[in-house]
């Protein structure tokens, strides 16, 4: 039995083919709905791109961090780039002096958006015990930050847990700033 479109008009004539399957016939394991902003922001998190920008003893931490035994690269972000136009997570460890903020705020603005930023160690946060006239008391003073990291210097465990917290941001602002 047939309708006036040449369909069937039985069990099932109202099924739309789209492909090999029809509407109904779709494997739920097959397919995966999202939002667009929510898949950029997944492969943001699992692809972290670091810039290390080391300093004093802070970055000698920084390579016990990417080392096979805490293993930066099992949270996304095992690509260490050495160039601003590559990255898109500063790690600054060390201190800074006023002579290296111009320097600082260069390379932060030639990073690509969105960007993101690790203060580790008490010098990069606050300047540490370096109290003096040519010390930046804080990278804040020149470039946004988004987490800091204590300790002189911090623990490895430490400073994965910022990334960790960072992964954690980009998941839930979709919006870069």
């Amino acid at each position: 039995m047939t309708d006036q479109k040449g369909k069937g008009s039985g069990a099932g004539a109202d099924r739309v083919a789209t492909g090999r399957f029809t509407t109904d016939e779709i494997p739920p394991e097959s397919v995966m709905l999202t939002r667009l902003d929510a898949a950029l922001n997944w492969a943001r998190k699992n692809s972290l791109w670091p810039l290390p920008f080391g300093t004093a003893c802070c970055a000698i931490e920084f390579m016990g961090m990417v080392s096979s035994v805490f293993d930066l690269s099992r949270f996304g972000a095992e690509v260490v780039r050495f160039s601003p136009r590559q990255s898109d997570l500063l790690i600054v460890a060390g201190t800074v002096t006023y002579k290296q903020a111009p320097i600082l705020r260069r390379i932060y603005e030639q990073m690509a958006e969105p960007k993101w930023v690790i203060s580790m160690g008490v010098c990069a946060s606050s300047g540490g015990f370096y109290d003096n006239y040519c010390t930046l008391q804080g990278i804040d003073k020149v470039i946004p930050v988004d987490y800091y990291v204590a300790g002189c210097p911090p623990r490895p465990e430490a400073v994965l847990q910022a990334l960790v917290e960072i992964q954690n941001r980009i998941v839930a602002n979709p919006a870069p700033r």
